[in-house]
């Protein structure tokens, strides 16, 4: 491996940079998203039978929902909001917990956009590489030998194709599957939110009915 990345050449270390990130990143995003931690099953069920009865949780039950996933950190905003003003209408209740769920789309797509960008950047590092190899092959052509047959630097040469091919092909490792790991993790947290949302309707409603 030692060999390989002395034969690439320098360029090679910003890609092998953006696969460590990359990884670390969708590692992250892999447990951040599970549905354990997200929305977890009997969440809303259990929200909704609190919500049914007289009065407004104990702040051990609120705390208990915050901490327990996202979904129920979003459910107890509609509670914080009455907390705070008990005299709230509809339209601001509604207005807190979709302020809420501002706030959770954006924890389920943190580090999305940086996951895509290094999907975006490690073919043109790549690219960048074959383009320092290039240079390094017809600067191994050039000198007082020029470029007749048989001149230039053999092992010059050999080195500039070393670092162009090299790094095309390490570009596109890197590349290929941070992208798929980009789009897949981009459709689970926009199915995420999309449950959220369904919830948090579900919710809104509830609250509302029990305060008329």
């Amino acid at each position: 491996m030692l060999s390989i990345l002395e034969a690439a050449g320098w360029p090679i270390w910003p890609l092998l940079a953006c696969s460590v990130l990359g990884l670390a990143l969708a590692l992250e995003r892999f447990i951040s998203l599970r549905a354990s931690r997200v929305a977890p099953p009997g969440v809303l069920e259990e929200a909704l039978l609190v919500a049914a009865r007289a009065g407004l949780p104990a702040p051990e039950v609120l705390r208990q929902f915050e901490d327990h996933s996202v979904l129920g950190a979003v459910l107890v905003s509609g509670w914080r909001a009455l907390q705070r003003h008990p005299g709230a209408s509809e339209a601001e209740l509604r207005s807190a917990l979709e302020s809420a769920g501002r706030l959770a789309a954006a924890r389920l797509h943190q580090n999305l956009t940086a996951l895509g960008t290094i999907a975006s950047a490690a073919p043109l590092l790549g690219l960048l590489g074959t383009v320092i190899g290039m240079i390094e092959i017809f600067g191994s052509q050039s000198g007082t030998a020029g470029l007749t047959p048989g001149g230039g630097d053999p092992t010059q040469l050999a080195h500039g194709i070393s670092i162009a091919l090299y790094n095309t092909a390490f570009g596109l490792l890197v590349a290929i599957p941070a992208l798929v790991c980009w789009r897949h993790l981009r459709a689970l947290a926009d199915a995420h939110l999309l449950q959220l949302e369904i919830a948090t309707e579900r919710f809104a409603q509830q609250l509302c009915a029990q305060r008329r």
